[in-house]
């Protein structure tokens, strides 16, 4: 049963609950005991679509660029599709939304405060200028190494072989992950696991090593996910997942933010 209905047949002297208009939208849960923020109360989640209403949500999408000359990059598949899915859907759900991107062809959502980076420190800075916020999400995919040295002018097809020296760029979403609650204020932090293979056992490392709220894992190769209207998704958190089967990425986007906001409202 899906929990409205759940809800419905165990408590039938409570008016219904209203369902969402668009049929697009997943059924909406049974409301959850309300939290409070930095920014104001907020509603709690399936209260009217509005379920991070007084929420500063910062979101980062897209590749970013590591410049090995003037004219070449290392970069990566990425096309932004899913984090900028998810800043429409929470911007939907009432929450005060930045974008921070990686070049990308997409449009910003309407409502989204949209900030535009190139590189990994780049988009570092703009990550961490936006702090303290209440929920960070991760899914640019940020290239791990940058050039050492780029070179100041188009490096010319001489020799038979080159060779490149990298440097580690910093990883954003442990940074953000291990602000002091307290002090820095540490958001709500969810990261994204695009792999190849042990798909699973990977995600549960990254969820426990950069010690994440949630993470939303997977598969990526021919046809998968980059450069794809859809995708699907295993959610995991500490002691739980879910599943969200293969969807278009605005309809999955919707149903991930409407997860979000439980496990923020139980683990409030």
């Amino acid at each position: 049963l899906e929990p409205l209905e759940l809800v419905d047949q165990l408590v039938r002297h409570m008016p219904p609950s209203p369902r969402p208009s668009d049929p697009s939208s997943p059924s909406l849960p049974a409301s959850m005991p309300e939290a409070s923020s930095r920014f104001g109360p907020r509603e709690p989640a399936g209260s009217g679509g509005r379920a991070l209403a007084g929420q500063k949500v910062v979101i980062t999408a897209g590749p970013t660029r590591e410049a090995i000359d003037p004219v070449r990059f290392i970069s990566n598949r990425s096309s932004g599709r899913m984090g900028y899915a998810l800043a429409e859907a929470a911007c939907e759900a009432g929450a005060e939304v930045v974008l921070i991107s990686g070049p990308t062809a997409l449009p910003a959502p309407k409502g989204v405060t949209r900030i535009d980076v190139e590189t990994a420190l780049q988009m570092r800075a703009a990550v961490l200028e936006q702090m303290p916020c209440d929920l960070f999400i991760a899914t640019a995919a940020v290239a791990d190494y940058r050039a050492a040295e780029p070179a100041p002018g188009k490096i010319k097809k001489s020799a038979d072989e080159l060779e490149l020296r990298l440097v580690k760029n910093p990883d954003i979403l442990s940074e953000v992950a291990s602000r002091d609650p307290h002090t820095e204020g540490r958001p709500f932090t969810v990261g994204f696991a695009a792999e190849t293979d042990h798909v699973l056992e990977h995600a549960r490392d990254k969820l426990v090593r950069k010690r994440l709220d949630m993470i939303a894992a997977n598969r990526v190769g021919e046809g998968l996910a980059f450069d794809q209207p859809d995708n699907a998704l295993t959610v995991l958190w500490p002691g739980g997942q879910a599943e969200l089967p293969k969807a278009d990425k605005r309809l999955l986007a919707r149903q991930l933010i409407e997860l979000i906001a439980q496990r923020i409202d139980q683990r409030a």
